[in-house]
């Protein structure tokens, strides 16, 4: 984590959100597509990391150099899932179709009531998940970094207002009291786990060919907390209205056991976690949507 609590902004315009919500609703779809397509090749020559991040994980996943069309595919998926997440916040409904394995374990835990901690990571449609749990029954509290520019998250957090509450990560002194409270509160709390920069705690674990390092405060928070860790993971459903949710068995600590004990096994579920992402990741490589260099390799 930063010290620095100075916002950020998204690329693009400030009115740019604006226009693709406005554009969307209004426009031939055929001309919405066209005008789409020519922004992603301005975005794509306009943003030399995220292209050069782009290519380094592509190069990875792939196993070989990707072509100029590859990127433009990996930026055009991702400029896909931001007119979902426009769509919802406006109020299209989504339908989360739970794939069958460790369906269960999802729908036992969310029935039940108990605040859990909910992981996820910058992969397909997984951004959605933290305000869809809403429809559980779910009070969440959703850690993002908050942007000057970021119609789609107001746009969600509007809609979901009632049971979605943010807790900004850009101060991290101000997040852990704000973290503290809504955890005591009883409140579930959704995060995600790739991005290193906004984490105290980081490990190595297996993915993508290397021991790469990841966020392992989820974990943490569980055994201080005595709270159930599940991650979930979204990819596009069949439709434009649907997304298709992978559940991961439920992560409980062991009270019977010491802290050591409990850490190794968080250890092993988490491997199993980035095991899931890792087969989705090379069955679906454009949706990868962190544009920044890939968890670093350590010996």
């Amino acid at each position: 984590m930063t010290a620095s609590s100075a916002k950020p902004r998204n690329p693009g315009p400030s009115w740019g959100y604006a226009f693709l919500v406005w554009a969307d609703r209004w426009w031939p779809r055929w001309l919405f597509r066209l005008v789409m397509s020519c922004g992603t090749w301005i975005a794509l020559a306009r943003m030399p990391r995220q292209r050069s991040a782009s290519r380094e994980y592509l190069s990875t996943v792939l196993g070989r150099p990707p072509r100029l069309i590859e990127v433009y595919r990996h930026f055009s998926a991702f400029m896909d899932f931001l007119m979902v997440k426009l769509r919802t916040g406006s109020g299209t409904a989504i339908r989360c179709l739970l794939e069958p394995e460790h369906a269960g374990d999802f729908q036992a835990l969310t029935a039940s009531g108990q605040p859990a901690l909910f992981g996820t990571f910058h992969f397909g449609s997984s951004d959605l998940l933290g305000y869809l749990l809403s429809d559980c029954d779910q009070q969440v509290s959703i850690l993002r970094l908050q942007v000057e520019n970021s119609a789609d998250t107001r746009l969600l957090g509007e809609r979901f207002g009632d049971k979605v509450s943010f807790l900004w990560v850009n101060d991290p002194r101000q997040l852990l009291f704000e973290l503290k409270g809504a955890l005591e509160a009883g409140r579930s709390v959704a995060l995600k786990c790739d991005r290193i920069d906004h984490s105290a705690r980081t490990v190595p674990f297996d993915f993508l060919g290397k021991r790469r390092l990841f966020p392992f405060t989820i974990y943490h928070l569980a055994l201080l907390f005595d709270r159930p860790v599940i991650f979930c993971i979204a990819t596009p459903g069949p439709d434009a209205s649907s997304i298709r949710v992978f559940a991961t068995p439920v992560f409980h600590a062991n009270p019977a056991v010491s802290r050591e004990q409990n850490l190794a096994a968080a250890r092993d579920h988490f491997q199993g976690v980035l095991t899931l992402l890792e087969s989705l990741v090379r069955r679906h490589p454009y949706l990868w949507f962190n544009y920044l260099p890939l968890n670093p390799a350590v010996e």
